[in-house]
C-alpha cells in the first residue's frame, strides 16, 4: 500500500463492464488459441490431442476461438463506444512527457527510486502496448484467414500465411508475458490489476498513476479529492 495514501479503500471505476468483458474475451480467446495450437505446430505437443478430442477437434476449436477472440472489438465498440475513442485518441496523442516516463520507467522496472512522471488515462507504456498487440492482431486475423480459405489465394501466399502466422503468435506471447508480469507480479502496478476484474482500482494508485486524468474526473466530481483532509482522516487501509 502506498505510504502517500494510506486511507485509500475508496475505490473509482477505471474501465466500463464492456471493456471488461472485452478483455476477459480476447485473453481467454488468445490462450486457447495457443493450446489449440500447440500440437499443430510441433509433435512435441502430441499428447494434447486426447484432451482436446482428436485433431480434427482441436482443429474445430482453434476456429471456433479464432472468431472469439476478433468479437472483443466489437463489444467495447458497442457497448462502450466512448471508451473506446478515448483509447484510439490516446494511441494516436503523444507529448514529451511520454518520452520522459520511459527513463523513469526502466529505474521503476529494476528497482530504483524513480519519479511519476504526469499520464492521462492511459500511459505510454500501455500505449506502446496496444499499439503492439494491434499489429500482432493484424497478423494473427489477416494470416490466419490465408490458413483458413486457401483455396481462394495462390498457393505462395498461404505459405507465407503461415510464416507470418507463426511471426505474430511469437510477438504477441512475448508482449502478453510482459503485459502480464508488469500488471500482476510487479509490486507497483499489482493494485490497479483489479481494473480488469471489476473496472474498479485503488483511487490512490489512480491519482498516482495516471494524475492528469484522476484530477480532471475531480474536478467534475466523478472521484474523490484524495488532498481533502476528510479523507486523510481514514488510516485504515
Amino acid at each position: 500500500m502506498s505510504k502517500k495514501h494510506p486511507k485509500a479503500n475508496v475505490k473509482v471505476r477505471r474501465f466500463s463492464k464492456a471493456f471488461v468483458w472485452a478483455h476477459g474475451i480476447n485473453a481467454i480467446s488468445f490462450f486457447a488459441l495457443y493450446i489449440t495450437a500447440l500440437p499443430m505446430y510441433t509433435e512435441f505437443f502430441d499428447w494434447l490431442y486426447p484432451v482436446l478430442g482428436g485433431p480434427a477437434n482441436a482443429r474445430l476449436l482453434h476456429r471456433i476461438f479464432a472468431v472469439t477472440f476478433i468479437s472483443p472489438t466489437f463489444i467495447w465498440v458497442i457497448f462502450d463506444f466512448k471508451g473506446f475513442k478515448l483509447w484510439t485518441k490516446e494511441l494516436v496523442t503523444w507529448k514529451k512527457r511520454d518520452l520522459q516516463f520511459f527513463t523513469e520507467f526502466v529505474k521503476e522496472l529494476f528497482g530504483f527510486n524513480f519519479k511519476h512522471i504526469r499520464q492521462s488515462f492511459f500511459n505510454a507504456g500501455e500505449k506502446i502496448n496496444s499499439l503492439i498487440q494491434i499489429f500482432t492482431a493484424i497478423l494473427i486475423i489477416g494470416s490466419g484467414f490465408l490458413m483458413w480459405f486457401p483455396q481462394f489465394f495462390p498457393r505462395a501466399v498461404v505459405q507465407w500465411g503461415y510464416f507470418l502466422h507463426n511471426v505474430g503468435f511469437g510477438l504477441a506471447i512475448a508482449v502478453i508475458v510482459g503485459h502480464v508480469y508488469l500488471s500482476v507480479v510487479h509490486k507497483n502496478s499489482r493494485p490497479g490489476y483489479s481494473g480488469v476484474v471489476t473496472g474498479e482500482v485503488p483511487a490512490w494508485w489512480a491519482k498516482e498513476h495516471y494524475p492528469d486524468w484522476y484530477d480532471e474526473e475531480a474536478k467534475k466530481g466523478n472521484f474523490p479529492n484524495l488532498d481533502d483532509p476528510k479523507h486523510k482522516k481514514n488510516k485504515g487501509a
